[in-house]
Parts: C-alpha cells; sequence; structure tokens
C-alpha cells in the first residue's frame, strides 16, 4: 500500500504550475489517503504561493530547501537526500539523469520522466508527459482531472459572481505578448455572438488589462466582468485562485495561449485554446478535459488570420451545438 509520495520537479513558475493542476488532482484520486510531498529542487514554485491555496488538500507538504540533487555534490554516495526520508513511491518529472539519479535513491517505487524521455514513444505534451507517469505510478487506473477547490469560500464566491440560471461562456482576451493575442475586437464581436445564441458572455481581464476591459464593457454592457467591481462578501478570493473557481460555472471557455486558459483549463471549463504556432499548440497544449485548439498559423502569418467563423464553428462544437 502506498502511503507516501514524492514528487520530484525542479520548481514551477505560474505557467507550469497551472499546467500540472489536474496532473495533480489525478494522483490525489488515485491516492486519495497517500501523504504527497511536493519537491522543488531549485527551491521556488507557485505552489508555495499563488497556488498555494489551489493546491490545499491535494499537495500535504512541499520541500523546497536541503540536499534535493540540485547540486553536482549531491549524487556524493555519502550524502543524504531529503534528509535520508525514504518514500514508497516517487515519481520524478524532471528530464535530467544526474538529478533523477538523487531521486532514486529515496525511492521504493521509481517512476522516472528522465528514464522515459529516453525512449522514442515519450509524448510531446508536457500533460500527455504528466498523464503517462501518473499511469505508470497507479497501475494505468489514475488519469488527470480538474481540480476540485478545497478553499471554504472559493465556491461561494463562484456562485455569487455567477449564480445560478445563465449559460455562462467564458472569453479572456490577454496574453503575456501582444503577438499571442487574437485582437480585441474578435472578442467582443464573439460575445455578442453568444447573446444572440441566448449565452452570457464572461470576460476576465488581468490587472495590467485595464483599457481593455474598458472597451469590452461599453461595446457588450451585458456581458459579466466577474473580477472588476466586486461587492460580494469573499473579496479576499482573488487570482488564479478566483478563475479557477468561477471555471466550474462555466458551460465553454474561449482563450488565448497564456495563463487564463491554463486556469480555466484547470478549474474544469471544456475551453476553445487560440494558438499562434503548431509547435507549442503541441507541446504547451491546456490541460482542459475537453479541448479544441485552433492555430493561427494554418490560416496565415498572425492571430488576426484566424478567422472568426472557425472560431464560432469550434466553439458551437464544444458547447455541443454543432
Amino acid at each position: 500500500m502506498v502511503k507516501t509520495i514524492l514528487v520530484y520537479s525542479m520548481g514551477e513558475v505560474i505557467g507550469d504550475g497551472l499546467i500540472k493542476l489536474p496532473f495533480i488532482a489525478g494522483l490525489r484520486a488515485a491516492f486519495p489517503d497517500a501523504r504527497i510531498t511536493w519537491c522543488a529542487a531549485k527551491g521556488e514554485t507557485v505552489y508555495a504561493g499563488p497556488l498555494k491555496a489551489v493546491v490545499e488538500g491535494y499537495v500535504d507538504e512541499i520541500i523546497t530547501g536541503g540536499v534535493t540533487g540540485a547540486q553536482a555534490r549531491d549524487l556524493l554516495p555519502w550524502v543524504r537526500p531529503f534528509g535520508g526520508r525514504k518514500f514508497d513511491l516517487v515519481i520524478d518529472t524532471q528530464e535530467n539523469l544526474r538529478r533523477s539519479a538523487v531521486a532514486r535513491r529515496a525511492a521504493g517505487t521509481f517512476i522516472s520522466a528522465a528514464r522515459l524521455a529516453r525512449t522514442r514513444d515519450w509524448p510531446v505534451a508536457v500533460t500527455d508527459r504528466l498523464a503517462r507517469l501518473l499511469a505508470l505510478a497507479s497501475d494505468g487506473q489514475g488519469a488527470p482531472t480538474p481540480i476540485t477547490l478545497a478553499h471554504p469560500d472559493a465556491l461561494n464566491t463562484a456562485r455569487a459572481l455567477l449564480p445560478d440560471g445563465p449559460t455562462y461562456v467564458g472569453l479572456a482576451p490577454g496574453a503575456g505578448g501582444q503577438d499571442k493575442r487574437w485582437p480585441l475586437e474578435r472578442y467582443i464581436a464573439l460575445a455578442g455572438h453568444l447573446e444572440t445564441i441566448g449565452a452570457t458572455p464572461v470576460f476576465f481581464f488581468g490587472p495590467d488589462e485595464a483599457e481593455d476591459a474598458a472597451t469590452a464593457r461599453r461595446e457588450v454592457p451585458a456581458a459579466r466582468y466577474p473580477e472588476l467591481d466586486r461587492r460580494d462578501a469573499y473579496l479576499h478570493v482573488k487570482g488564479p485562485l478566483l478563475v479557477i473557481a468561477l471555471a466550474s460555472r462555466l458551460s465553454a471557455a474561449v482563450a488565448n495561449d497564456a495563463g487564463p486558459g491554463h486556469m480555466l483549463a484547470a478549474g474544469g471549463a471544456p475551453l476553445l485554446s487560440l494558438q499562434k504556432d503548431a509547435r507549442k499548440a503541441v507541446k504547451f497544449r491546456p490541460a482542459a478535459a475537453k479541448l479544441e485548439m485552433l492555430v493561427a498559423g494554418d490560416y496565415g502569418d498572425d492571430m488576426a488570420a484566424l478567422p472568426s467563423e472557425a472560431v464560432e464553428a469550434a466553439l458551437a462544437r464544444l458547447m455541443g451545438r454543432a
């Protein structure tokens, strides 16, 4: 019986951390009674910061210091990684063989991405790699799954901001780089289309997108803007925790290749992901349980080449209206 699990990684920034959330939820589902420890060997992970409340109930302990394999000397035979602790199961998610050898010393059963990455059938997509590790660790029983938030106020917040009744469809027009953004005016037109078919558009804007948010509110005043001008009783629920909670209220969502899309996918929203180029679309595919992807490179040179008709058709398939 597996009582203790170590998940071994080098660390997570926000994008990595969001992509891995369905893997974490699937791991907990496969081993509901195990103590799960997450090691960020290089010392930093968003699971100890912005996503701490999101992984509550899924990860019991986070290791960011000590002898973790980050240094070459950690492989010396007299060095005791992880303070000499042993774990029934170690899942090594990183692909460096030297560091993998350090993690192996703490394992009963050892599942190693570093070894699997040298095989011909190792998947390209990060989400598929994590799914493979989870399946191997659980004898084929485990699979990535949307995360269910344990935070006591998260779902209450989502219900307050998006109450029962309407069919909500999320729209996340932002992205870290302008070249990754489908034009805002296309999102606004898509919101109008949603209103004509009886759905309620829900816009998601980041803190640096106030001008775009103002434009959308002017053009689509009947849409929902749950992150703005809040008057609910749960103002402490914000950031990624809020977006992931709101995802559970959506019938579908449309997002660029950026953090909000991964948050919506992690929260369980059926997702239409708008990508700039095919290579990144494959490797960093969002871990949505139900996913459609459109790649602008299939139509032209930039995101504006992606036609609204293709987006509307893909969204209709996602919503079961095609």
